[in-house]
C-alpha cells in the first residue's frame, strides 16, 4: 500500500472531522484545555472526529511545557481509570454464572480507559511516533509516582502489541540508502560513534562490512534498531582492528567464515524495555547465510556498560562478600589512568579483573533474576552462548571508563539459538562456554593464599556448549 496516500487521506479525514466538531473540542480557540480534549476522544462515537481530536490532542500536547505535559499525564493517570463499582459488578457476575458473555464483560470492565484512549489516539496521522515520544517524556519524568507508573505500564503493553515482530521489516543499509537515512545511522549509533560521513562510508561501503536495520510501517525512514557487521575469518578480541579501515583485497569478502556483529544500536528512546522479538539476530543471520555460504560462525563484539561502575560500588561497600578477600592493591591500579599502556601494570591487574568479570556475568542478577549486564539481557534472551571475555577490548576512553577496557563475543550457534533462549526465559539459565567458567577458578601463582580472589558460595546456573549444567559450586575452589 502507498503509506504517503494513507497518510494524505487521514489528513482529509481529520479536516473533515474538525468541522463536525463544536468550537470548545475543534481545536481553533487555543485556550481549549487539553483535558477536555482527552474527555471527548475517549467518549466520541464517531470516526471522522475522533480522528481531529486526537490530531488536536497530539497538537496542543506538543505546545506545552515540559511541567504541563507531565501535568497532563498525571490527568490520564488519576482521570482514565477503571470503574471500580463496575469491575466489582462485573466480577461478581462472573462469579456467579460464568460464561463466555460474564468473561468478556469482566474484561472490558476491568480494563483501563487509558488503554482506549492510546488507541483512539492513534487514529490521526503519524500518531504512532508521537506517541513514542510521549512514553519518552513519561519515562524521563515519572520517578516513583505510582499513578504515572499505572500510565506507563499501559503504554507499554500498547507498544509491545504495536511493535510486535511480526510488524517490522528488516532492510539492508548501504552507501546507496537515502542520506535521510544514513543521517540517523550516525546520529543514533549508540556504541562506538560514528566521525561523520567518511567514517559512515567505512562502515558501510567495504566489500566485508554490512549493516541492516528494522523499520515499522508506521515509523517510515525511522529505523528502530540496526545491525553493523564484519566479515572476516575469525573472533575478533578487539574493537581496534574492526574499526580500522578496512583491506584493500576482496579476499575476506569472497570466502569469509565470520560473521561479527559489533554494533547493535536501539533507535528510539520511547520505545525502551519494548522487545522487538527474540529472533532479529536470527534473522540478519539467515541472511547473511543465504549470501555468503561460507560463513560457519557468528559472534558479537560488545561492551560491558556497567562492568566499572558496579565494581566501584562493590569496592566501596566494606561488607561486601565480592570482594571482601581481594588484593585491593592490584585494583588499585585501576586508579592510574594510564595503567592499560603499561604492561606490567595490565599483567598484575588482569587476573582478578577477568574472574571479578566472569562473576559479574554469571551470579550477579537483577532482583527479578535477570543478569545485571543490559548488554548481556538482550543477547542472552536472543538465544547468545556467553563465549569469550575479551581483555583490553576495547582501549578508548569511554572503553576503560565503562568497563577497565574489557568485550564480551557472544556467540549465535543457528542449531542452539531456540534452546538457549527457552532455557534463559524459562529456567533463567545462561548459556556459557567453558572458558568463561574456567576463570571462576583461582589463580595459582605468584600469591600466598591469603591473596587469592575468594569469590562467596553462590548458585550457578549455565548451559555450555555440550550440555545443561546446575551446580552449587565454592566459587573460590575446583
Amino acid at each position: 500500500m502507498n503509506v504517503s496516500f494513507l497518510q494524505e487521506l487521514l489528513n482529509t479525514i481529520a479536516e473533515q472531522g474538525r468541522q463536525l466538531l463544536p468550537r470548545s473540542l475543534g481545536g481553533a480557540d487555543p485556550q481549549d484545555d487539553i483535558t477536555e480534549l482527552a474527555d471527548a476522544l475517549v467518549s466520541v462515537r464517531g470516526e471522522a472526529s475522533g480522528v481531529a481530536i486526537a490530531r488536536e490532542i497530539l497538537n496542543r500536547y506538543r505546545a506545552l511545557t515540559p511541567g504541563d505535559r507531565h501535568a497532563f499525564l498525571e490527568f490520564l493517570a488519576e482521570t482514565l481509570q477503571p470503574d471500580p463499582n463496575g469491575a466489582a459488578r462485573a466480577a461478581k457476575a462472573y462469579l456467579e454464572q460464568p460464561s463466555e458473555r460474564a468473561m468478556a464483560a469482566l474484561q472490558a470492565a476491568v480494563e483501563s480507559p487509558r488503554q482506549e484512549f492510546f488507541r483512539r489516539l492513534n487514529l490521526a496521522p503519524g500518531a504512532t511516533a508521537e506517541i513514542v515520544a510521549m512514553r519518552l517524556d513519561l519515562l524521563e519524568s515519572m520517578g516513583d509516582e505510582p499513578a504515572l507508573q499505572r500510565v506507563e505500564a499501559d503504554l507499554k503493553h500498547l507498544l509491545s502489541s504495536w511493535f510486535n515482530r511480526g510488524f517490522l521489516v528488516l532492510r539492508p543499509i548501504d552507501w546507496q540508502t537515502p542520506a535521510a537515512i544514513l543521517e540517523k545511522i550516525i546520529a543514533y549509533e549508540a556504541v562506538h560513534k560514528i566521525e561523520g560521513w567518511d567514517d559512515l562510508r567505512r562502515r558501510l561501503d567495504p566489500t566485508d562490512r554490512r549493516c541492516f536495520a528494522f523499520f515499522h510501517p508506521s515509523l517510515i525512514d525511522e529505523p528502530l534498531i540496526f545491525v553493523e557487521v564484519a566479515l572476516t575469518t575469525s573472533i575478533p578480541d578487539n574493537i581496534q582492528s574492526v574499526l580500522e579501515e578496512a583491506p584493500k583485497t576482496d579476499g575476506i569478502a569472497d570466502k569469509p567464515t565470520t560473521a561479527v556483529f559489533y554494533s547493535i544500536s536501539n533507535c528510539q528512546e520511547g520505545l525502551r524495555g519494548i522487545s522487538f522479538g527474540n529472533f532479529l539476530i536470527k534473522q540478519v543471520v539467515e541472511d547473511l547465510v543465504k549470501e555468503r555460504s561460507s560463513l560457519k560462525t557468528f559472534v558479537t563484539l560488545s561492551p560491558v556498560p556497567r562492568f566499572a561502575k558496579w565494581l566501584e560500588d562493590e569496592l566501596a561497600d566494606e561488607e561486601s562478600e565480592v570482594v571482601t578477600a581481594i588484593d585491593r592493591g592490584r585494583l588499585a591500579l585501576l586508579d592510574d589512568p594510564a595503567w592499560a599502556d603499561d604492561p606490567a601494570q595490565a599483567d598484575a591487574v588482569r587476573p582478578t579483573l577477568m574472574r571479578l568479570a566472569a562473576h559479574y556475568f554469571l551470579s550477579v542478577k537483577t532482583p527479578d533474576g535477570q543478569p545485571i549486564d543490559p548488554v548481556a539481557r538482550f543477547h542472552l534472551g536472543n538465544g547468545a552462548r556467553l563465549e569469550r571475555i575479551n581483555w583490553l577490548g576495547d582501549t578508548s576512553a569511554k572503553g576503560l571508563n565503562e568497563a577497565h577496557g574489557l568485550m564480551v563475543n557472544y556467540r549465535y550457534e543457528i542449531r542452539d539459538i531456540e534452546k538457549n533462549h527457552e532455557a534463559y526465559e524459562n529456567d533463567g539459565m545462561v548459556a556459557t562456554s567453558k572458558q568463561v567458567t574456567a576463570l571462576l577458578r583461582p589463580e595459582r601463582a605468584r600469591t600466598e593464599p591469603s591473596k587469592l580472589l575468594q569469590l562467596p558460595v553462590l548458585r550457578t546456573r549455565t548451559i555450555t556448549a555440550d550440555k545443561v549444567v546446575s551446580t552449587d559450586k565454592e566459587q573460590g575452589g575446583d
